[in-house]
């Protein structure tokens, strides 16, 4: 991670914001109501049904079942219009339909426009999601890693607020809640109609835009008609928010189907995304096992949304500059795994309370809850900016929606098999009386994940699409040494300097060696990007360092 993107991130979240311009401004902003408008109608949404219409539990599971098997089983298609349609048409129809479909829940009273509404919103989620950051990726260009700590904060923050704006308009009447936040969404709708450029970034896998990581410009301003229609251009190419490539969709699924390397690690990650989800599953349950109450929840939502708001940002700008993407991804698995264990260690000891106990003694018993929260939190923050980038450096430009709705249906199917494990080992734990027995199955699944990851990143699997792109075939990525300190290249080692960009015909590129030189010495690679200089490539593009094979500071970096 360069010395300028540190200090960016290091200066805290609302600096970060300043830093970028305004279409990623506003996808931040975007990110805020839509998860604000969401969890204020939300959690709310089962009582309505259960209590207000008198629904019976089974139908109750039918709606809201409803709304999470359109949403995970459209990702894919949200992500391909992104890419065959343009990443803001599909951001701002996913924001309108979700209005009326919020609208139509406060008013419908039958059961088929009831589900016809929460089809409606799982829909609208299934369009914007992907889209927004394929958007994201596209306009932050080798600032990826900072625009998506600063995603994850805004989002963790409406997380945080809905919930608190929907349990003061819920005492008033849910109808208001369902109002207040359809008018939320018809605000963005409108709002990204008129103040969302169509797009101008173009991915590349190496994240090298035509901008310092700390130009002001950054990508975003280098897409001109002309530079479309090049063949480094975004013409055809995805650009952030236009048309993108003139492959058929099913062109496009087929491509993305056979990347294997994506698919492995969509897998590998799937587990994570179980475990994360413990924080509205399994934590609430130990909470209320331990304290027959619901303070305890309350305290691990506020506690888990702070921490992100306040420290995500730091806690990048911490895992870049000591693991860097692969590694910070592995070992905020393991951390992951091990926010377990405190429930794990706690659970023999502690009975089922029958009712609340004195202030004190629920301190205590809420320890390990809390703790686990914590550590989950944490490792979130380690892993999702890092997770996020390596999606889309794993293939081409054209296919980023298309990759991150893949990537999103098979988060969600890890999530649904999940809850069905977990709540299927804490029943079985209590029952045979090993109340352990969820806990460190949960544990063993985060050290699979990590070693998985692991795995996938020691035989190059993960940078299997970026060795195979134009950028990394040329002569600068066929070996992972560094070049000779006294070549007569301009100097990348500042982290303000721009990358050099693409050789002219029938020039030398700079730090590379000529076609007639003499072999290669031995014990170095020979010609041809072998996996490991792939995976430093790879490291290099997510973390935004210089081309010339230098950590910031002119020190060498040397490949593994």
């Amino acid at each position: 991670m360069t010395g300028a993107a540190e200090g960016r991130l290091t200066a805290g979240t609302p600096a970060l914001i300043r830093s970028f311009d305004r279409p990623v401004r506003l996808l931040l902003v975007n990110q805020l109501t839509i998860n604000t408008g969401f969890y204020m109608l939300m959690p709310y949404l089962a009582g309505h049904l259960s209590g207000t219409l008198a629904l019976p539990a089974a139908l109750v599971g039918l709606i809201l079942g409803v709304r999470n098997l359109s949403q995970q089983g459209l990702f894919l298609v949200g992500g391909t219009l992104a890419d065959r349609l343009g990443c803001k048409p599909v951001i701002v129809a996913g924001c309108g339909v979700r209005a009326v479909a919020f609208l139509m829940l406060g008013v419908a009273g039958s059961v088929p426009a009831l589900v016809a509404a929460s089809a409606l919103t799982g829909f609208a989620g299934a369009l914007f999601n992907p889209a927004v950051r394929a958007y994201l990726a596209r306009e932050a260009g080798e600032r990826r890693v900072e625009a998506f700590a600063a995603f994850n904060a805004f989002g963790q923050l409406g997380i945080l607020i809905g919930p608190l704006v929907g349990l003061l308009l819920n005492g008033v009447t849910f109808t208001l809640v369902c109002l207040t936040a359809g008018v939320m969404f018809a605000a963005l709708t409108v709002a990204q109609v008129r103040a969302l450029p169509p797009g101008t970034g173009a991915v590349s896998a190496s994240s090298a835009g035509p901008a310092g990581p700390a130009g002001p410009a950054g990508p975003a301003d280098s897409a001109s008609p002309a530079d479309s229609a090049s063949p480094g251009g975004s013409g055809g190419r995805g650009a952030a928010g236009a048309p993108g490539t003139a492959a058929g969709g099913r062109a496009i699924w087929r491509e993305v189907a056979a990347d294997r390397s994506l698919l492995r690690f969509s897998l590998a990650m799937a587990g994570s995304y179980a475990l994360n989800f413990q924080i509205y599953l399994g934590l609430p349950l130990e909470v209320r096992r331990v304290t027959a109450g619901e303070f305890g929840v309350t305290l691990v939502f506020v506690l888990s949304g702070v921490m992100t708001v306040i420290g995500q940002a730091r806690v990048t700008a911490w895992a870049g500059r000591r693991w860097g993407p692969s590694r910070a991804i592995v070992r905020g698995l393991v951390l992951m795994g091990l926010a377990f264990v405190p429930l794990a260690v706690a659970a023999p000891l502690t009975d089922t309370a029958t009712a609340p106990p004195p202030a004190a003694a629920q301190v205590l018993l809420l320890l390990p809850v809390l703790g686990a929260a914590v550590l989950l939190s944490l490792a979130t923050m380690i892993i999702y900016p890092f997770e996020m980038t390596t999606v889309v450096a794993l293939g081409p430009e054209h296919s980023v929606g298309t990759r991150y709705g893949l990537y999103s249906t098979l988060a969600g199917l890890g999530v649904a098999a999940g809850n069905l494990l977990s709540g299927w080992a804490l029943d079985l734990g209590r029952s045979v009386g090993l109340p352990s027995l969820p806990w460190l199955g949960l544990a063993a699944v985060g050290a699979g994940c990590a070693a998985a990851v692991r795995a996938l990143d020691r035989s190059g699997r993960l940078v299997e699409h970026s060795a195979a792109s134009p950028e990394s075939a040329s002569p600068e990525s066929a070996s992972a040494d560094p070049p000779s300190p006294d070549t007569s290249s301009p100097d990348t080692s500042s982290p303000d300097v721009a990358s050099p960009g693409p050789p002219s015909p029938g020039t030398t590129p700079p730090d590379t060696t000529p076609p007639d030189a003499a072999p290669a010495a031995p014990g170095r690679h020979p010609p041809g990007p072998p996996a490991r200089a792939s995976g430093a490539r790879l490291r290099d593009a997510v973390a935004g360092r210089g081309r010339a094979g230098r950590w910031p500071g002119g020190r060498r970096r040397h490949a593994r």
